[in-house]
């Protein structure tokens, strides 16, 4: 991989040789008063793949502070993975993020990737937080003959900028409201289709996005990356069950729209196209993605409302300033939710996941493993790495050895996931994910 440092006024010989940080990237127009010699690094790697998952190897990738976007301050080229390696950026103190401050508790860059015979993609503002490493997936489209690039523009992060206050709806639809309700039980969808604006906007665009991936991203949008693990599982799930009643109950469909939610935040969760999602947030939502919230002898999920505690208040519903401070005295998750929801909200699963092969067999896949589940992985592992030569091939033989734990390790090496060797939960639906996706099974 090829890293090209543009040296800046005062910084002839950067970047230093350095074991702790890899490929750093300084602004120095921009050195964060409380760190005095300790400055603070946030992560980002970008990926460059085409529609149906495809890699862009060698797309350039230019990074610039949002302050000074003409003035690039590192640039990489992509793997065969279409993966930049992670590159570290300087960030706020991590305490601007740990209560309500009126310092940006981010720091902002523009991202550029060119590729040959692809339109060029700039995103501007991307957020990067103190010791968190972030994912900037990029969707390149072949270059058309009036192609001039696309642009996203990344607005402040909810908790930091100006937004409407959701407006309060009962958190359980009676069946008058919503007409009939069609689904039998619930499921977790393939994709949601997002509406990016207010419910009447027709001149909004929708956007058809993977399940999982829309859950990142408002989880990235809404809340902070650098907060306690269980508050961050809490507020997933609160998303997660938000919009899996607004799926259930068809809200929208049955107002005659042809979405399932809405980016604003007066009726539904903050999504933003483009943005960048964070790894800790994505693996969460990983873990998690089957679960809603319910309350006893109700079949719909619960329409899990809340608001920031800060700028807004609202009685009975989680705050997120709230489930923060309830992280950092030990709550787990489902403490925190019960708090502010009351004791009868449990977590409940989805008993199907859509648009993949086979569900979770239950258990994980290790060495020593053996029979179809092992089997079917094995056949997915290799048909991916038709796509993605960096995963080894494997022997399709039922047997869960060491070929086929390396390969798996290289799978989550190359998918952001933890380097186990061993098919977990989350490495399940990813290697499940990325099979339909190379071979459009979902087509």
């Amino acid at each position: 991989m090829n890293q090209i440092y543009t040296p800046m006024k005062g910084y002839s010989n950067w970047p230093p040789n350095s074991a702790v940080r890899k490929n750093p990237v300084v602004n120095p127009m921009r050195v964060y008063p409380a760190q005095m010699g300790t400055q603070n690094y946030g992560r980002l790697k970008v990926q460059c793949t085409t529609g149906s998952m495809v890699p862009v190897q060698n797309a350039t990738v230019s990074i610039s502070s949002s302050a000074t976007p003409d003035s690039p301050v590192g640039e990489f080229t992509t793997n065969a993975s279409g993966l930049t390696e992670e590159i570290e950026l300087p960030a706020p103190p991590v305490d601007y993020s740990e209560e309500p401050s009126a310092e940006q508790p981010y720091s902002e860059y523009t991202i550029r990737i060119t590729a040959p015979d692809f339109v060029p993609i700039t995103v501007q503002n991307a957020e990067i937080f103190p010791e968190i490493t972030s994912l900037q997936n990029a969707t390149l489209n072949t270059q058309g003959p009036a192609g001039t690039g696309d642009l996203y523009v990344i607005p402040p992060h909810t908790l930091y900028g100006d937004y409407p206050p959701k407006i309060a709806e009962p958190e359980v639809k009676e069946q008058a409201e919503t007409g009939e309700i069609v689904l039998n039980q619930v499921v977790i969808p393939e994709f949601v289709i997002v509406h990016d604006g207010p419910p009447t906007d027709t001149s909004a665009t929708n956007h058809y996005v993977k399940f999982r991936d829309y859950i990142k991203n408002v989880c990235s949008s809404e809340i902070y990356a650098t907060w306690p693990e269980s508050t961050i599982t809490a507020n997933a799930l609160a998303i997660l069950s938000f919009t899996l009643n607004r799926i259930f109950t068809e809200w929208y469909r049955n107002q005659g729209y042809t979405f399932n939610v809405t980016s604003s935040t007066a009726f539904d969760h903050k999504w933003i196209a483009g943005r960048n999602i964070y790894s800790n947030i994505g693996l969460i939502v990983d873990q998690i993605f089957v679960n809603y919230l319910s309350r006893p002898n109700i079949k719909q999920p619960i329409l899990t409302q809340y608001c920031d505690g800060q700028k807004v208040q609202c009685p009975n519903w989680m705050t997120q300033w709230g489930s923060k401070s309830l992280g950092d005295q030990g709550f787990d998750a489902i403490g925190i939710l019960r708090n502010f929801y009351g004791q009868s909200i449990y977590i409940n699963t989805a008993p199907q996941v859509a648009g993949v092969p086979a569900s979770w067999p239950g258990a994980n896949l290790n060495i020593g493993a053996s029979g179809n589940n092992v089997r079917m992985i094995q056949e997915q592992l290799n048909t991916i790495s038709d796509t993605y030569s960096v995963i080894p091939k494997v022997a399709v033989n039922g047997q869960y050895n060491e070929q086929t734990a390396e390969s798996v390790r290289i799978f989550q090496q190359t998918f952001d996931l933890p380097s186990t060797g061993i098919v977990d939960f989350p490495t399940w639906y990813r290697i499940s994910g990325i099979y339909v996706a190379v071979t459009r099974i979902a087509e």
